[in-house]
């Protein structure tokens, strides 16, 4: 449960970073509302993009979930409370494409630390985990085999 809350406040903090960067700039947005769009568009990044589709496929795929995630997020949460001045859809697709580039980074962390018994737990007698090996001999010598089986004769 601790490996799930350190896991988020890294995403929020990190989110949260992102948005005042580029919505406090391009935006009249406060302070309160850029950190209530990061934690709704947080916590839905996370539940789907990080615990649905990352165990299920690979970081490439979650990391566009993440992108789709947070562009429709970020645009319909700033639509809803911010007076744009400026188009939000280029707004929330310069964030969607910077928080995207952290995610990318963000997931190695989550297989490793929050996610680990998924991606490290094997079966041990698994007919897909095992890999077959080929056994090489010593002895290059076939003469001098025959001989030894001979005179053990």
């Amino acid at each position: 449960m601790m490996k799930h809350i350190k896991a988020l406040g890294i995403k929020f903090i990190v989110t949260s970073v992102i948005l005042f960067s580029l919505l406090a700039i391009f935006e009249t947005a406060t302070l309160g509302e850029i950190l209530l769009i990061s934690a709704l568009v947080t916590g839905i990044n996370y539940i789907i993009g990080d615990l649905l589709i990352l165990p299920r496929f690979n970081n490439f795929i979650a990391t566009i979930a993440d992108f789709a995630l947070a562009f429709v997020g970020i645009w319909a949460l700033s639509s809803m409370f911010i007076y744009p001045t400026t188009p939000i859809g280029i707004v929330s697709g310069f964030a969607a494409f910077f928080i995207a580039i952290s995610e990318g980074l963000f997931h190695v962390y989550m297989k490793e630390k929050v996610l680990y018994k998924q991606y490290n737990h094997q079966e041990p007698f698994s007919v897909l985990n095992t890999h077959p090996q080929t056994e090489f001999s010593e002895e290059d010598n076939v003469d001098y085999i025959k001989k030894n089986y001979k005179d053990h004769d």
